[in-house]
């Protein structure tokens, strides 16, 4: 069974930062693409960013580039989501996804997620 954990998500003022961070339960995690989504009240749930399974490759949304960036530690089965200059349009939850061989924007790629861990940007 493969496990996805979120952290990191608080409450936090415009133009602060925070990173979030996903630990994947899966002995196959150094060959998944792995993705961030989010949610907003309301809302579509929307890519974010996705990375390769070595590191080397990233993506971002538009929404988020500049600001936001992707990593991953292989050798702890974690994920990142460093995220800077937050504005309030950045407030939902966030999700973690793991794609197998895929990384990419696609939602319906992705075949494991996590609880989620909410962001709130307020001042």
């Amino acid at each position: 069974q493969v496990q996805l954990v979120e952290s990191g998500g608080q409450l936090v003022h415009p133009g602060g930062s925070l990173r979030l961070s996903c630990v994947v339960s899966v002995v196959t995690f150094s060959s998944q693409g792995m993705g961030w989504f989010r949610q907003a009240t309301g809302k579509e749930r929307e890519f974010v960013a996705t990375v390769n399974w070595s590191g080397r490759h990233t993506y971002h949304a538009d929404s988020v580039k500049g600001r936001f960036t992707i990593s991953r530690d292989n050798a702890i089965n974690t994920v990142y989501l460093q995220m800077n200059n937050l504005k309030s349009e950045d407030t939902a939850v966030y999700y973690c996804a793991a794609a197998g061989s895929y990384y990419g924007s696609m939602r319906e790629k992705y075949l494991y997620w996590g609880q989620g861990t909410q962001v709130t940007v307020s001042s």
